[in-house]
């Protein structure tokens, strides 16, 4: 079982990013689809989460209007689009799998993150 993040990396504030996690080894089709972030000296934060057929998400607050998550279960891969992103959000970034959207503890696969940078 494999989880692959990619598309992190140094963007300026107001930039954006689309990350991408590459789901293997497990039915993609049938877990949720979630993004955490980790940031040095602070909680780990979920983000966002995409149920297994598309037809639900879920955002936190303080990313509603900016992040977009989606997934494509004929490529086995969940997207999270940052638009606007701020100084207060660098972060390793993470992709999890799970059977419902749920709190962190709930789920059973986890990429290895990739850190984001947000900086002038």
């Amino acid at each position: 079982v494999k989880l692959v993040e990619s598309g992190g990396g140094l963007v300026q504030p107001g930039g954006s990013l689309r990350l991408s996690c590459v789901a293997s080894g497990f039915k993609f089709d049938d877990y949720a689809i979630a993004w955490f972030r980790h940031a040095p000296g602070k909680e780990r934060e979920l983000l966002s989460c995409i149920s297994p057929n598309n037809n639900n998400t879920y955002y936190a607050d303080f990313v509603k209007g900016r992040f977009t998550t989606s997934r494509d279960n004929a490529k086995n891969t969940g997207y999270l689009q940052m638009n606007n992103l701020k100084t207060e959000e660098p972060a390793v970034y993470y992709c999890a799998a799970g059977l419902y959207c749920a709190g962190p503890d709930l789920y059973d696969y986890w990429g290895q993150g990739i850190q984001v940078t947000v900086s002038a």
